[in-house]
C-alpha cells in the first residue's frame, strides 16, 4: 500500500535558522495576527457576559496619542485607551481591527498574578516555600528557588532569554509551549520535562536587576496546576473581565496553559482584562477573585529594577510597576498598562519585524508614551 505525500508543517517546523516559520521576521506579523490558528494546540474560552464598552472619544487624549506617534511606531497593530465602560481613544492598523485576536505574548504572565494572588490569599501557596518542595522532580536550576522569587523574576540559573540568539533556551521552551515542533520523528517535550532539565546552582540573583526568565512562569504553572484547576481559573478570569471575543491560550503537550506567553486577545478584550486589574480583581458581576490585596502589594513592592533603559520600573508578582501604574510587556511589541487610581488602562499591540523580535529602546519609548496617556 502506498502512503499519501506529506510535508512538515511550515508554520511550526524549525528551519536551519533555528526559528519556526511563523516567527521568522517576514512571517511574524501574519503569525501574531493569527496565533490562535497557528499554535499546535489551544484552549479557547468565551465569557458568560460581556462588559459593554461605549465609544466616548476624548479629543484631547487623541491629540496626545497623535503627538506621541503611537500609531506610527514600527509594526503598529492597535491602540486602545479605556476607562470602565468607555473607550476614550482607539486606533487600528489598516490590516487589523480592534476586535481581531492578537498574540499578547508575555502580557499573558499577568494571569499568574491573579492566580497566585488568590492561592496566596487562601493559604494554599506560600511565597517562602521552595519550588522543589512543591515539585520534587525539579532539577538544579529551580529546586532551591523560592516561590516569591519566581513571582518577582528574581532567580539566577542557566536559563537564557536572549531573543537575539536563536539557540537560547527561551526558543527551546517554545516546543513545550506548543509553538514549534521538534525534529521529525522526535517526541514533543512536555513543560514538566523542560523545566526539570534547567540547570543552575545558587538561585540568589545578585545582578542588581530583574533576572527575567519565562521559565519561572512555567514552574509556577506546574505548581499552580497541583493546587487548582487552571482551565477553571482562566474561565473565571474571562467571566470577571467580560470578554466580547474568545480568550485563546496555547497548551503544552500535557495540556497545561502556556501562561508564560501563549495568550491571544483582541485589543478591546485586552483593555477589558486591564480594567479587571483597575477594579482590583473584582468581576463585572461584583464577584471577587480574591487577589486585590496581592495586586496592591505588588504595585508598591520594592522588587528588582527592570533595566537601566526603564528607570523607575520594577518587577513584582508577575507585574511591571512604577509604584503607581502596573502592567506587563510582551515580546514582539505589546504592552498593557493600568493606573488603578484613575481606573484608566492603555493597550498597545504591535509586531516588531527585526530579526530578534525585541528592542529594549522601543519598549522604553512605548512605556514612556503609555505612561503619559495614563497621567
Amino acid at each position: 500500500m502506498s502512503w499519501p505525500d506529506s510535508e512538515p508543517n511550515p508554520d511550526l517546523s524549525v528551519g536551519p535558522d533555528l526559528r519556526q516559520g511563523w516567527n521568522r521576521p517576514e512571517n511574524r506579523r501574519r503569525g501574531f495576527h493569527n496565533a490562535h490558528l497557528i499554535f499546535r494546540r489551544t484552549l479557547s474560552i468565551r465569557a458568560r457576559r460581556i462588559l459593554r464598552l461605549e465609544d466616548a472619544p476624548d479629543p484631547a487624549l487623541a491629540r496626545v496619542a497623535d503627538d506621541l506617534g503611537l500609531s506610527r511606531l514600527p509594526g503598529f497593530s492597535a491602540l486602545v485607551v479605556a476607562e470602565e465602560g468607555r473607550v476614550l481613544c482607539a486606533r487600528a492598523a489598516p490590516d487589523f481591527s480592534l476586535t481581531r485576536p492578537h498574540s499578547i505574548q508575555s502580557v499573558s504572565k499577568m494571569h499568574m498574578n491573579l492566580i497566585a494572588g488568590r492561592l496566596i490569599a487562601r493559604g494554599l501557596l506560600n511565597p517562602k516555600a521552595s519550588a522543589g518542595a512543591l515539585l520534587p522532580g525539579l532539577g538544579s536550576g529551580y529546586r532551591d528557588a523560592l516561590v516569591g522569587d519566581l513571582l518577582d523574576m528574581n532567580v539566577a540559573n542557566d536559563f537564557s532569554e536572549n531573543y537575539a540568539d536563536p539557540a537560547a533556551d527561551c526558543y527551546r521552551e517554545e516546543e513545550a509551549l506548543g509553538w514549534r515542533l521538534p525534529a521529525d520523528g522526535m517526541p514533543e517535550m512536555t513543560l514538566s520535562q523542560f523545566v526539570a532539565g534547567i540547570s543552575g546552582g545558587d538561585p540568589v540573583n545578585r545582578s542588581g536587576y530583574v533576572a527575567y526568565k519565562s521559565a519561572n512562569t512555567d514552574v509556577l504553572t506546574l505548581i499552580a496546576a497541583g493546587l487548582t484547576d487552571l482551565p477553571a481559573a482562566l474561565a473565571g478570569i474571562c467571566d470577571a473581565a467580560g470578554y466580547e471575543g474568545g480568550f485563546h491560550i496555547s497548551l503544552s503537550p500535557e495540556g497545561l496553559p502556556a501562561l508564560s506567553g501563549g495568550g491571544v486577545l483582541s485589543a478591546l478584550d485586552l483593555a477589558r482584562f486591564g480594567l479587571l486589574f483597575a477594579r482590583g480583581g473584582r468581576g463585572i458581576g461584583g464577584e471577587n477573585l480574591g487577589c486585590a490585596g496581592y495586586i496592591g502589594t505588588c504595585r508598591r513592592a520594592a522588587g528588582p529594577p527592570l533595566s537601566r533603559a526603564r528607570p523607575g520600573q520594577r518587577y513584582a508578582g508577575h507585574l511591571m510597576t512604577d509604584g503607581t501604574r502596573i502592567g506587563h510587556a510582551g515580546y514582539g511589541g505589546q504592552y498593557l498598562m493600568i493606573n488603578p487610581d484613575s481606573g484608566r488602562v492603555a493597550v498597545y499591540l504591535g509586531v516588531l519585524e527585526n530579526p530578534s523580535g525585541y528592542d529594549e529602546a522601543f519598549m522604553a519609548r512605548l512605556v514612556a508614551a503609555l505612561t503619559r496617556l495614563l497621567s
